[in-house]
């Protein structure tokens, strides 16, 4: 269940799994070895101790740390009530312990708890806003911000790491400048939501259609810019695995079971989560509506 901890296609459209009413997934299958993540959660105690000490101890004296509070405090400063968004809290699926907790932030960076041991909901809870915190915290370093520096900076890095690559890899490049030209003055966490939609475009094979239709990646570029990663282009882009798996039976299991190990291990490496996850909600979202047209 998904909840908020401020107030704030061509065919018929499927349902959607953040509404409650999709069958769960098969669970992700469990990693050959799954890494050790005490040295990450010492790291995350130690950021989030670090800002109790030096920034809360005016507003909370004496005090122990609630994290979620402390998080929700973080970017209501930077995102008021009445901007709409805020920090969103989701479960994931399952009734018995270990427990997971993905959160969203503003901007639409994703971390979850990064250890495999929440006895409970409300511990799990706690881990993943820990892992956010940290994140926002170092977020809030002016090297964090998009400026003409990081961004001739980035390309640079980018351009280093293509290698050569020809001529896709070069426009790859040239389309993540003009991302990032588009997003000056932003924090990267904040940029986080356009370069998802532009991850999934790809990894769906939308941006091939694009090209095809001769549209210019500046084009594209401001269309998405403001768009945000909703149902309607969630519903559709299932809608083109389902076409996959019509040509191709069984794919859709094994992207999706590819997909869920790549998020678990994203996820004990508390890394920055929203590609991740959302590739899996939409092949899940896909699978179970073949899964009804087959019953």
């Amino acid at each position: 269940a998904r909840s908020s901890v401020s107030t704030a296609g061509s065919t018929a459209p499927l349902t959607n799994p953040r509404r409650g009413r999709l069958p769960t997934p098969p669970p992700p299958p469990p990693p050959q070895e799954i890494p050790s993540s005490t040295a990450l959660e010492e790291a995350v105690e130690q950021a989030v101790s670090a800002y109790a000490r030096h920034t809360l101890q005016q507003q909370y004296p004496n005090q122990q740390l609630n994290v979620v509070e402390a998080l929700q405090d973080f970017w209501r400063d930077r995102y008021p009530p009445e901007s709409g968004v805020g920090v969103t809290y989701e479960s994931q699926a399952g009734y018995e312990p270990p427990y997971v907790c993905f959160v969203q932030l503003p901007g639409g960076a994703c971390f979850a708890t990064c250890s495999g041991s929440c006895a409970s909901k409300a511990e799990a809870r706690r881990s993943a806003a820990k892992v956010a915190l940290m994140n926002s915290i170092f977020n809030d370093h002016p090297a964090r911000r998009i400026t003409r520096e990081f961004i001739d900076r980035a390309v640079a890095e980018a351009s280093t790491s293509a290698g050569g690559g020809g001529g896709a890899m070069e426009a790859g490049v040239d389309a993540f400048r003009l991302m990032l030209e588009s997003n000056m003055g932003r924090t990267m966490l904040e940029f986080q939501e356009m370069m998802t939609v532009f991850q999934l475009l790809h990894w769906n094979g939308s941006l091939r259609a694009m090209r095809q239709r001769n549209c210019t990646r500046s084009e594209v570029i401001a269309h998405y810019r403001e768009r945000r990663l909703d149902d309607d282009m969630r519903s559709q882009m299932a809608l083109d695995w389902i076409a996959r798996e019509r040509d191709r039976p069984g794919l859709l299991r094994r992207e999706l079971t590819d997909s869920q190990e790549q998020l678990l291990n994203a996820r004990l490496q508390g890394k920055e989560l929203r590609f991740y996850k959302e590739k899996c909600d939409i092949l899940a979202l896909a699978l179970s509506q073949c899964d009804e047209c087959q019953a």
